[in-house]
């Protein structure tokens, strides 16, 4: 398994160019001056007026004009295209036996995935070192299409609608919530191809990025393939990112969302984040509420049949972390005496009504879980790429399992009343137009 990370996400997209990252993450796939082309010189001088038109266009106010020089576009990515070569990177990689070639961008990271013969690490480090030395905006004009699609089924998506609902009223001042990965409409259809070769040439840098295996190597001959492939790759000073410093929210927030699939209720607490000295024990509380059999939610809610289904579930990230409750009424059942049901199962916690055994049945549980999908090269490299993500020592994310065994029924109990009281956000999702 190959997982090639950049430490950068959606909160490092420029404010006036949203799912910069995403877009990024797709042109990767499209070569190089060396992969995808038949004719360099003359596709990158068509390209470079691409760019210029791009550029023109976002700089322009007025329609008539914007339409015409859309259709210049339109009529330059035509002859460009002609001197494209399709997939050329998809097809280099699967002649290699790859499989699962993809890549994901989220709040954080960009990573870049590959499933390889053992055999074949040497001629896939040769193309990967070709392919992130070096960013051409190839048949950019189309993949935007393929963007825009990837955008207009989101916003037909109630899941979506509620997720970004909730950051939004979260993280009013940060990134997380300010912006999201897939961008909004008007950034998307006013792109800027010099921005996005500006952030591939602050981010996509030596000291940016991880190069993470996982499965049948031999560690010091892949080092030395590594150092032969990359060890020309140059590091560079990094844009320091400003967290914004959110207002402690004091009062619940009520907010009202309409869909057209069945109603539920979502309650989000914000947290502090991955370097918070008792943030791991957030997990232990996510257990004793909801592991879909023994969860207080598990048993008190949903098998009681006091609502129709529930869970929670959370997020640790760089700056902030995330907690939430989430559940579904029965028939006739108002949302708000779902709310009211969801939380006293964290009050429940907070005055130490959870058995002792609780405890340690839910670490046995992620010790069994863990030790189970460790034997996968993809879950190995995840959590590699988890821990340089987010700057963790790779002992403490081995023995992360053996540290919560030493947390007590006391800790809990204080890490629940110190996160979880009034300061919570409410979205209704309910049933109707859009």
């Amino acid at each position: 398994q190959t997982n090639i990370a950049i430490n950068t996400g959606s909160k490092q997209d420029p404010s006036d160019a949203t799912g910069l990252a995403h877009y990024l993450e797709h042109m990767l796939f499209k070569g190089t001056s060396k992969i995808g082309t038949i004719n360099w010189a003359k596709e990158s001088v068509e390209i470079q007026k691409i760019s210029d038109l791009y550029e023109a266009r976002r700089n322009s106010i007025d329609l008539d004009e914007r339409n015409k020089i859309y259709y210049q576009i339109d009529s330059i990515s035509s002859v460009a295209a002609q001197y494209a070569v399709a997939n050329e990177y998809d097809k280099m990689i699967s002649s290699l036996g790859a499989k699962g070639t993809n890549a994901y961008t989220s709040l954080e990271r960009t990573v870049y995935v590959n499933d390889i013969p053992s055999n074949e690490l040497e001629k896939w480090l040769m193309i990967e070192s070709e392919r992130f030395n070096e960013l051409v905006l190839r048949l950019f004009h189309t993949e935007l299409e393929t963007v825009y699609e990837e955008f207009n089924r989101s916003q037909d998506n109630d899941r979506r609608l509620a997720w970004y609902t909730m950051m939004k009223a979260l993280f009013k001042k940060h990134q997380y919530g300010t912006q999201s990965t897939i961008g909004t409409s008007e950034h998307l259809k006013n792109p800027s191809m010099e921005k996005i070769h500006k952030y591939f040439n602050e981010k996509y840098v030596s000291n940016n990025m991880a190069i993470i295996l996982s499965g049948d190597i031999d560690p010091e001959q892949t080092i030395k393939l590594v150092e032969k492939y990359f060890g020309h790759y140059k590091p560079k000073e990094i844009p320091e990112f400003p967290v914004s410093i959110e207002e402690p929210i004091v009062s619940p927030e009520y907010i009202n969302v309409t869909g057209s699939s069945s109603e539920w209720v979502d309650v989000g607490f914000r947290l502090p984040g991955v370097e918070s000295d008792d943030i791991y024990i957030l997990p232990l509380l996510d257990g004793l509420l909801s592991n879909g059999q023994a969860g207080s939610i598990d048993l008190n809610l949903i098998k009681s049949q006091n609502i129709l289904s529930g869970y929670s579930q959370y997020m640790i990230a760089k700056d902030y972390s995330l907690f939430k409750l989430h559940g579904e009424p029965r028939e006739g059942q108002s949302l708000d005496k779902v709310q009211k049901l969801l939380l006293n199962e964290i009050e429940k916690i907070k005055n130490g009504d959870f058995d002792d055994w609780m405890l340690s049945a839910i670490i046995k549980n992620f010790k069994l879980d863990d030790q189970k999908r460790n034997e996968s090269n993809s879950y190995r490299a995840r959590k590699m790429t988890d821990a340089f993500i987010m700057n963790q020592d790779w002992q403490n994310v081995v023995n992360k399992n053996q540290r919560l065994s030493n947390v007590t029924k006391q800790d809990v109990i204080e890490f629940a009343n110190k996160y979880f009281n009034n300061n919570y956000v409410i979205v209704n999702k309910l049933h109707g137009k859009p």
